[in-house]
Order: structure tokens, then sequence, then C-alpha cells
């Protein structure tokens, strides 16, 4: 495998906002050219972009291009508004179960009520220094989930995380993989087992792509393959990502996340979920609020192009299950480590200074 100089999953130049397309790794480094929103939507809607927090961020870029696109036909405040609005709309129906989706979009439109007195090609220019600002803090945040879990992992532990939560799945460095960097950056002797991640492989292909980028040990392994593993004691812990945590702490994550929880349960290892506060949704009471998106039947009847299923067989294809807060042993975040989370934890977490 070449070893890419970068793992940049976005940047922007001259109005054009330009996304890793992640549906050609580990083999391709390619990236997508997005002249507006409605690019950015079908980017999301394809998972050339995937990963909550990176979907945040591509939306609020999105917005941007929304603005300058606009300028020759809005030119007041009230007609962008309107077409911003209409954009946000769309964007939120992307994808339904990460909440940085709704999250970034709901600070633009903060931002955009706050500067009234704006040309519009000033706001314009404003969404785009907003959604660079998301973008870089959400880097600033991936490093501290990841100073902050790398306290959670031993000397020479073995660690075993599901799906991509990554670089690629966010700004940069990572929420679930960014503890793992911060560990093995600190010198610890890890060794890292990815879950292959049926059925679109983002272990197989993002994480142990990432992982040979870093020069971390990994060892891939088949989804079903994880308890095994626990049984013989080479698992001491598990750390994934969130798309949406709860207000009572139930985390919706890549599908099979609940089945690694129960596991770890039964074998008494540490289940650890790293996610940016951003990903937390005091509105919902519990994770049975949570709107599970399903995909298409496609993605698990055929592979590489080629069917493996008979035709019209029935398919069922949540992207997403939930974890109950019981499950969980810690949430990692930016302000720090919230051990057996439930709903006064987060709300203290999340309000305070």
């Amino acid at each position: 495998m070449h070893k890419f100089k970068s793992l940049q999953t976005f940047y922007w130049k001259e109005e054009t906002f330009y996304i890793l397309d992640q549906r050609l790794l580990p083999h391709r480094v390619e990236y997508l050219p997005c002249k507006n929103h409605h690019d950015v939507i079908a980017a999301i809607c394809t998972l050339a972009v995937r990963g909550a927090p990176a979907i945040g961020i591509a939306a609020a870029f999105a917005m941007a291009l929304c603005g300058f696109q606009s300028l020759p036909e809005c030119s007041s405040y009230e007609r962008l508004k309107a077409r911003l609005a209409e954009a946000s709309q769309e964007l939120l129906a992307s994808r339904p179960t990460a909440v940085n989706l709704a999250w970034a979009l709901q600070r633009i439109e903060k931002w955009l009520s706050m500067n009234d007195h704006l040309t519009p090609r000033e706001i314009a220019a404003g969404l785009l220094e907003e959604a660079e600002k998301i973008f870089k803090e959400d880097v600033e945040h991936n490093r501290m989930i990841g100073k902050n879990g790398s306290a959670l992992v031993p000397e020479g532990a073995s660690i075993l995380t599901h799906c991509n939560a990554g670089s690629l799945a966010t700004g940069g460095f990572g929420t679930a993989l960014g503890v793992i960097r911060a560990a093995a950056q600190e010198g610890k002797n890890i060794h890292v087992y990815i879950d292959e991640t049926r059925p679109l492989l983002q272990g197989a292909r993002l994480s142990s792509f990432e992982m040979f980028y870093e020069n971390i040990p990994a060892t891939l392994i088949i989804d079903s393959c994880a308890a095994y593993l626990m049984k013989k004691g080479q698992v001491d812990l598990i750390v994934v990502g969130a798309d949406r945590i709860a207000g009572n702490g139930d985390c919706a994550n890549k599908i099979g996340t609940y089945a690694l929880a129960v596991l770890a349960s039964y074998h008494k290892i540490p289940f650890y979920i790293a996610a940016p506060l951003s990903t937390i949704d005091l509105e919902l009471s519990s994770g049975d609020k949570i709107i599970i998106e399903e995909r298409s039947s496609e993605e698990i009847t055929s592979f590489a192009g080629n069917s493996v299923a008979p035709e019209n067989t029935s398919v069922f294809n949540p992207a997403f299950d939930v974890t109950p807060a019981g499950l969980i042993t810690a949430l990692v975040t930016e302000k720090g480590i919230v051990h057996k989370p439930d709903q006064e934890k987060l709300y203290k977490l999340c309000t305070k200074v």
C-alpha cells in the first residue's frame, strides 16, 4: 500500500469545497470538488464523507457554498437568509442519526441571526469563516479527547475498535482512534484489533488505512471474531465513537457496537465511548428516541458490484444501533471523562463553563 502524505479530510479553495472521497480508500486518494450544497448532500448520502463530526463540518461548509452561489440572485439579507434556510433543511434530511449535522447547522443559523446587518457578500464570507472555526475546533477537541482517553489505556494494551472514528470521520486526529493515537504518541506499546465492520467495511478500508499510516501495530478481524478474542483474553479494552448520545447516556453508533458492549460486559472488559460534546443531544431523553437510518438492500446483497444473495432477498440494513448507558464504562470527551454516564452527569458536563 502506498503511504500517502496526508489524511486531510477536507480543504477549501477558490469557493470550492473539496472532500476526500472515502469510497475509494484505501486504494486511491481523490477529492470531490463540491461547487454547491447539493454536491455536499450527495457526498454525505453516498458516504463519500462519513462520521458524525465530519458530516457536521461538511454541512457548515455547504452553507458557505450556498452563500457564495446565491449572491447573483440574492441582493438582500432576507432573500439570502431564505435561500440558506432551504439549504439547511435539505442538508438536515441527508442523514438522520448523526446529531453533529444538526448541531453545525444550528450554529450557522445562530451566526446568521446575529449578523443581519451585513451585506450578502459579507454574510457568505462570514459563513466560510464560521465553518473554518468549526473545522479547527473539531481537531482541537479531538486532540483533547485523545489526551484524556489515553489515561485509560494501560501500557501494552490490546485495544478493540469498531468502524472508523479516526481522522477520516472527523476534522482530524479522531475520537476513538484519537485515543489510540495519543496512547501511541506517549510511547505506550499498544496493539489494535480492528473489526472489518460489515457491510461497507469502514474498519477494513479506513481504520486499517489510518493505523498503517501512523505505523501503529494493528490486526484486522471479521466482526464475528470479536467474542472469540475476548474469550481468549486478548482484548484489554474497547473504544468506539458515537453518532448521537442521548441525554441519559445511551449511545448510537455503527451497527454492531451494541453487540460488542454486551460481550464486553460478559467478559468484564472496559467499554469506552469517545466523542465530542457536540455529539450529545440533551433534548433526547433516551436512546429509544434516536432515529436509526436504514440503508439500501444492495449494500448487503451485493459486494464490489457482484450479487451475493438470491434475487429479491428480503433485507434489513440499519446503519446504527443503540448501546444502553448501563453498558458503557465511561464516556471520553474534550472536557474530561464521565464514568458510567447518566442524565445528571451529562447535563453537568454540557452546561459547565
